[in-house]
């Protein structure tokens, strides 16, 4: 399958109502051990995407382009530290593909990958902080891996996503070394980083545009 504009409309189309959805559920868990404010900060930032992205879209001429406007308004609207990691995450994935309307299977895993090295570049976390990169690296690192094995997009992605939860879920024994839970000590121990979860759910999103798209 190719990957054109629309199909990255359509994913963040998919993401507003995703997080009024989990908006309550990413704030609980962003309580146990943050400021508990990811999920509204979440949904706030996406309302405001909303609002703009018609206009964004007509405006901007390839996916990159379009994708790092997207991110200007997260980076501007979302508060707390998900603002400044999540904008990157979508300022930044482009920077390979400039000037493209279209990409291959490929094309989109490295894209994905280089939003995910600027939060790691911009977090400067590393797996087993209790950090979303906990669940990003080792899932894009297996997706990497499976690329040229013969299996579909679709296989290949659905694994990808299965590994963001994976990911998310081993952050919960870990004792967190960044950020506001980190002062927490030992008692960061138990609760899942909100962080990693919303990546997952991201993600998801994206895998089912991608059968979206599939089904035609």
């Amino acid at each position: 399958m190719m990957y054109n504009k629309e199909f990255f409309k359509n994913f963040i189309v998919r993401l507003i109502p995703m997080f009024e959805e989990h908006r309550d559920y990413l704030s609980k868990l962003d309580s146990d051990i943050g400021d508990g404010d990811h999920g509204i900060n979440m949904s706030i930032g996406f309302r405001e995407v909303q609002k703009q992205l018609d206009k964004l879209y007509e405006e901007t001429e390839d996916i990159s382009s379009f994708y790092r406007k997207v991110g200007m308004i997260i980076l501007g609207k979302v508060g707390g530290a998900a603002g400044p990691l999540y904008g990157s995450l979508f300022m930044k994935a482009g920077d390979d593909v400039k000037g493209k309307n279209e990409l291959t299977f490929e094309e989109l895993v490295g894209f994905i990958e280089n939003g995910i090295k600027s939060i790691e570049m911009r977090g400067k976390a590393v797996v087993g902080d209790k950090t979303m990169v906990d669940a990003l690296r080792p899932a894009i690192d297996q997706m990497k891996e499976e690329l040229g094995s013969g299996k579909g997009d679709l296989e290949i992605f659905e694994s990808f996503v299965n590994e963001l939860k994976e990911g998310s879920d081993k952050t919960i024994p870990l004792v967190a070394k960044k950020g506001r839970a980190m002062r927490l000590g030992e008692r960061a121990i138990g609760f899942r980083d909100p962080g990693s979860f919303s990546s997952y759910l991201i993600y998801k999103e994206m895998l089912d545009e991608m059968k979206s798209l599939a089904e035609g």
